[in-house]
């Protein structure tokens, strides 16, 4: 988390990410919000007068690991009690996010040292629960017993969150996220997030467009568009139209000073002709995609409520080779889904031979409570799920390893985005999103320079930095 630094700074904020891209976007908003109330970054939630927990429910065991963290920060709050009676060290503890939203009354019964709980529709509304959390502490510093002590925001206002929120100040190393979509209508039997971010919703085109500029004028030359359904944009532009994600891409493309864009994350459905047209002909769209097919077993795809097939996704991927031949691939995957079979599993390793993924995210799956998946009565055994992941996981790193191999000895564009853990050494991404290993200055960070990439391993590249293709002021 970067640490912003202000004048005359007295208060900071931790804030502590859980989950995906979309989370730290909001979790960058977050800081938005709260810096004109004076609040700066802190390192660790020891140095912060407010900690946020920005949390995520896609997984199982995803709120015991929150409660686990709650009790530790329980504990530095009775810690600066004890130090400092007058409550001017106290520790304001919020939870944020999705496991806010699914759980937020069960958050304030089980661990009572929790201040505020946010949902993920609800985090512009930040100053007024401080506010309200801050006027229930001091009662209680008085004696005054309360009927709950925690502030309680998890609705779904009328009113989108992004007409109040600040203008961002979220670029780092040349890049940014730009949320344009939240909220998903498949309902996936699997899924918590149609229930925990609510229904689809695309941003205004101008609004999208606005902040777009400026984050490029801050700095970024990389935008990369966020959605739970990105693809599913429908975004009404000023004369009534509507566009779809390739017209908006089309157009953040002529914006001065973007020269990468990305968008995640899709669903196969939602790939249209503009959009596969747009990955060969807008040449500041990366050559990368992840698109989730979850499994390759036109049963289990029928079961889990994909509403596609593995022939769609199949045609699908060979439309965007024929638009982009060097685009790579992305996808997730879940095993083990109830009444998943031997054969079941078999077209999924089948399908991910077929296709060939650059990388991607594997799980076990895990019953998540509310979604129509937790109760189907056909589990599989979790000693069968883990021996399918493996199996899987294992076809899918050999694919991975392959794919940045392949790239050795050519010369590529690398975004360097930080320092490496070695002296001297620079971390940055390829248009394929690899990671690549290079000696270079740390002026490099935030630029684009042409590498030579030496060797591809498991996970990341070396290079070395072409000579010539950069300037770097003294």
């Amino acid at each position: 988390m970067q640490d912003v630094r202000m004048t005359g700074q007295r208060k900071r904020v931790f804030i502590r990410t859980y989950g995906c891209q979309m989370n730290v976007y909001d979790s960058d908003r977050m800081a938005d919000v709260l810096r004109p109330l004076g609040y700066a970054l802190a390192d660790a939630p020891e140095q912060a007068d407010l900690v946020v927990l920005n949390t995520c429910h896609i997984r199982e065991h995803a709120s015991e690991k929150v409660y686990s963290e709650l009790g530790r920060l329980r504990d530095i709050k009775n810690e600066r009690r004890a130090q400092g009676a007058d409550g001017r060290r106290d520790l304001t503890i919020a939870v944020a996010g999705c496991v806010a939203q699914a759980e937020g009354e069960e958050i304030v019964k089980r661990q009572p040292a929790v201040d505020i709980v946010v949902g993920p529709q609800a985090y512009h509304r930040l100053p007024e629960l401080l506010a309200e959390a801050e006027r229930k502490q001091a009662l209680l510093r008085h004696g005054k017993r309360l009927p709950g002590a925690g502030v309680l925001d998890t609705d779904f206002p009328a009113d989108s969150k992004f007409d109040h929120l600040p203008a961002p100040q979220g670029v780092r190393a040349g890049s940014a996220f730009l949320s344009i979509q939240e909220g998903c209508d498949k309902f996936c039997t699997f899924c918590v997030v149609p229930y925990t971010r609510g229904a689809e919703y695309s941003r205004p085109v101008a609004a999208v467009l606005a902040e777009a500029r400026q984050l490029a004028a801050a700095g970024a030359i990389e935008l990369t568009l966020l959605g739970q359904n990105v693809n599913a944009y429908h975004g009404e532009a000023a004369d009534g139209s509507t566009w779809g994600l390739a017209r908006l891409i089309r157009q953040i493309a002529e914006i001065e000073g973007v020269a990468r864009l990305r968008y995640t994350t899709s669903h196969p459905r939602d790939m249209d002709d503009e959009l596969i047209a747009a990955h060969g002909e807008v040449p500041q769209l990366m050559p990368y995609l992840h698109l989730p097919v979850q499994s390759g077993s036109d049963r289990i795809l029928e079961a889990m409520n994909r509403r596609h097939g593995r022939d769609l996704f199949l045609g699908i991927v060979d439309r965007l080779r024929t638009a982009r031949p060097d685009l790579a691939l992305s996808s997730d995957f879940i095993v083990g889904f109830p009444g998943e079979s031997d054969a079941d599993f078999d077209d999924t390793m089948r399908l991910i031979e077929q296709v060939g993924f650059a990388s991607a995210f594997s799980f076990k799956y895990s019953r998540r409570p509310g979604t129509p998946g937790a109760a189907l009565t056909d589990q599989v055994p979790e000693s069968v799920k883990s021996a399918r992941l493996a199996a899987l996981q294992a076809l899918l790193g050999r694919q991975a390893r392959d794919f940045n191999v392949s790239k050795a000895d050519t010369t590529v564009p690398v975004l360097f985005a930080e320092a490496g853990r070695r002296p001297g050494q620079i971390v940055g991404k390829t248009p394929w999103l690899q990671s690549v290993y290079a000696v270079g200055n740390p002026r490099l960070i935030g630029r684009i320079v042409d590498v030579r990439l030496t060797e591809g391993h498991a996970n990341s590249l070396a290079g070395e930095i072409v000579t010539g293709s950069y300037e770097v002021a003294a």
